[in-house]
């Protein structure tokens, strides 16, 4: 069985990151969308609400589950006995970060393996960053979060 663990996080999980693992999905037996947690990183929603939203959008797909941890990815991915970890790019400016940590990841443990797939082209300029940013000033998220969660992340900003 062959296992990919799909990182990020997800703050929140937006349809590039949603194209990314259904892609991944159908090249791999497993895949583990893996929240991460990152102490120097301020987020919009909780670890519980990001994966909470992240289990509602890949809810379709059997072989996809959701799972968090706070440290290197590399054990994660050593615990789990994953096969490779799946990046999505979107530009240059994402390969040239995700290549360098490709090449740390395999520094760490060899047996890492990062797979990268480009995005489709209608979400090269969809981001978590861009989503809050809408959804803070009130404006539409439809098209750029999965559907069954834009309720919920509406809320979300309309009680800020």
């Amino acid at each position: 069985m062959k296992t990919a663990v799909c990182p990020g996080s997800f703050d929140p999980i937006t349809t590039g990151h949603l194209d990314i693992i259904t892609r991944a999905a159908g090249l791999f037996d497993r895949v583990i969308v893996l929240i991460s947690v990152n102490a120097a990183k301020k987020t919009s929603f909780t670890l519980e609400e990001r994966a909470d939203l992240a289990r509602k959008a890949v809810a379709h797909l059997p072989n996809v589950e959701v799972d968090f941890f706070s440290g290197l990815l590399v054990d994660y991915v050593e615990k789990q006995s994953a096969d490779a970890i799946v990046r999505g790019l979107r530009a240059m400016s994402d390969f040239e970060y995700e290549f360098q940590m490709a090449l740390a990841n395999k520094k760490l443990n060899p047996r890492a393996e990062t797979v990268f797939l480009s995005t489709a082209a209608e979400n090269m300029y969809v981001s978590s960053s861009l989503v809050r940013q809408i959804a803070s000033f009130g404006g539409s998220i439809s098209g750029l979060v999965p559907e069954c969660i834009e309720d919920a992340i509406r809320t979300r900003f309309a009680q800020e």
